[in-house]
């Protein structure tokens, strides 16, 4: 038995007219020969809208009730699909999360999956062509119904196709595939063929919209070839796979950059053993997510530290280090909020030197001054002033040649 899953998302699935798109889509796999598992989410806009009744309805929620409520908007879609391909004269059936089963944690809003019943699935493939599949949703082991996190139906579609035998997975969206960078900020930014899967996560950390980070974590454990395309057109679109000798003659493969970022100095810091768990822990606790992090070298004893977090967490870490002042001993405070930041990804940077030479000269000729550098195998991350993140896109993409054909 060939099997194909084919995830579609909200904007895909948001009317009558798009959901015969979809069929399409479907058909023509079934012509290949394939039974498909097709995961899709909620209508565009349906989530958000259980969010604010819930949010008028209650100030704190039962979590496990709201994931409850939220499950109804991909349920919608997969039932409305369903009935559409069996009037089409395709044999297809609904099939939500606890019916397979996805088993997840327990953890509300953005649940783990454990396992999925692969068997089952190929079992329901035996008598009908399609199942439509609702994404986003699992079911704890105790039989309360989950939700995987926003995004969390690209995870859906390759934990499937992962569970089915890392069978192939294409994931349809609103844009051709994946970008040297955003093509909305840069005009010369072109689709890639392939992507490694190592690159895919670095681009979906710095907030790339095209795939849920986690989905590509399973895809890279469970060697599944995910395709991502268009719904809305039939040109091939970029295949996210594993790296190979040809990925890495490339010296840079994209530019991503992340506006969600915050900046906190702390001035005259001790230097000495158990500041940094001092400074650091109590923001885990808080589940406050630190990226960037400096300290300048010490003097008289005390040195600066600063570090980046989320802007929608700069105003709760702030009062957490004041409140921990008589801990951490430090002269002052200063915060910043419009700060950016931008990375060059590829994972040919393992093998070549000089990439960061070429980046930091590129960006010095446009008077863009840098304010944290970190580093990792294959990416190097800057970060700036808000207001010149086009310009550093730009060139960048420009210094590494990423317009070329």
């Amino acid at each position: 038995m060939r099997i194909m899953v084919q995830k579609f998302g909200g904007t895909s699935v948001a009317d009558m007219d798009r959901l015969k798109m979809v069929r399409g889509k479907v058909k023509r796999a079934l012509d290949d020969g394939y039974k498909v598992v097709v995961v899709l989410s909620a209508r565009a806009g349906k989530t958000n809208k259980l969010l604010d009744l819930v949010a008028r309805w209650s100030p704190e929620a039962d979590l496990s009730e709201v994931d409850s409520l939220l499950s109804t908007g991909e349920q919608a879609s997969v039932n409305l699909f369903s009935i559409m391909l069996n009037d089409s004269g395709i044999k297809a059936r609904s099939v939500l999360g606890w019916q397979i089963p996805i088993v997840t944690n327990a953890t509300f809003g953005s649940a783990r999956i454990l396992s999925i019943d692969g068997d089952h699935l190929r079992k329901m493939l035996e008598t009908c062509d399609v199942l439509a599949v609702a994404g986003f949703q699992g079911v704890t082991e105790d039989g309360r119904i989950t939700t995987l996190g926003r995004g969390g139906s690209d995870t859906s579609a390759v934990a499937l196709a992962a569970a089915l035998g890392s069978c192939e997975c294409e994931i349809y969206t609103d844009v051709d595939g994946v970008y040297t960078t955003d093509p909305n900020l840069c005009s010369s930014a072109r689709k890639m063929d392939r992507v490694s899967y190592d690159e895919m996560l670095e681009m979906a950390s710095m907030g790339a919209k095209v795939l849920q980070i986690r989905s590509v974590e399973f895809a890279k454990k469970y060697n599944v070839p995910v395709h991502v395309r268009s719904t809305f057109n039939d040109n091939p679109g970029t295949m996210v796979v594993q790296e190979d000798e040809t990925m890495e003659a490339v010296l840079v493969s994209g530019i991503a950059y992340d506006k969600d970022q915050a900046l906190i100095s702390l001035t005259g810091v001790p230097d000495q053993p158990g500041t940094s768990a001092a400074l650091f822990g109590p923001l885990a606790k808080e589940k406050i997510v630190v990226d960037m992090i400096i300290q300048t070298a010490s003097r008289n004893g005390h040195a600066d530290m600063a570090f980046t977090v989320p802007r929608k967490s700069l105003e709760k870490a702030v009062a957490i280090m004041e409140n921990h002042h008589n801990i951490l001993h430090n002269e002052g405070i200063e915060t910043s909020s419009r700060v950016a930041k931008v990375s060059i990804i590829g994972v040919g940077m393992r093998n070549h030197t000089g990439v960061a030479a070429r980046a930091f000269e590129a960006l010095s000729r446009e008077n863009i001054n840098i304010l944290m550098i970190s580093t990792s195998e294959i990416k190097i991350s800057c970060l700036i002033d808000e207001k010149y993140t086009e310009l550093a896109v730009s060139t960048l993409h420009d210094a590494f040649g990423l317009g070329d054909k």
